[in-house]
């Protein structure tokens, strides 16, 4: 099987670039896309069990690998929420899967956003991650509108080893991650 669309421009055009551009000794040192985590929160599963099971149903079908039940770190007694319940879902993609979700997170979903004017460049944590909020799953195609009764969003991470929030910007940029202006926000 042929490498991913995305992995072949990172390995034969962003390397060189970025090598350039940040004056980098060695191809090792220029930075690159670890893992993309998928994370979403459902506070009302807390009344309802089954919310969990189709929150999971749905990371999975957007991904394209298994998503897992995320549990509840603490008892929380005005929220009704007690330590190890279901509280959400998460799934981590790596490798083939993350070129492949990532290439169809710019190609398709973010344009199915509305009023879509690029996506926001205050996400970056200080260590060369980056988090995206998304508000509605419904912009993955793979979701169908009459499945759906309850629309939620999710934050989707990508993890770099950059070291900075600029070197991870530029890495992102190059991917064709579609940020807004600066001056738009």
């Amino acid at each position: 099987m042929a490498n991913p669309r995305l992995k072949d421009k990172y390995l034969n055009e962003i390397v060189p670039a970025l090598k350039e551009r940040f004056e980098y000794t060695s191809v090792m040192q220029v930075p690159k896309l670890e893992k993309i985590s998928i994370n979403r929160g459902m506070g009302a599963a807390v009344a309802d069990k089954k919310l969990i099971d189709m929150s999971v149903e749905e990371l999975t079908t957007i991904s394209g690998q298994r998503a897992v039940p995320t549990k509840a770190k603490n008892s929380i007694s005005n929220f009704k929420l007690r330590e190890g319940m279901p509280i959400g879902a998460k799934v981590t993609l790596r490798g083939e899967r993350m070129y492949e979700f990532l290439d169809r997170l710019m190609s398709v979903a973010l344009p199915r956003v509305r009023d879509f004017r690029g996506i926001s460049n205050k996400g970056f944590d200080g260590r060369g991650n980056y988090t995206l909020g998304v508000r509605e799953q419904i912009i993955f195609p793979e979701i169908s509108i009459d499945k759906v009764n309850r629309i939620t969003g999710m934050n989707i991470t990508f993890v770099t080893n950059a070291s900075t929030d600029e070197e991870c910007f530029e890495l992102l940029k190059s991917f064709g991650m579609p940020f807004a202006n600066k001056n738009a926000q």
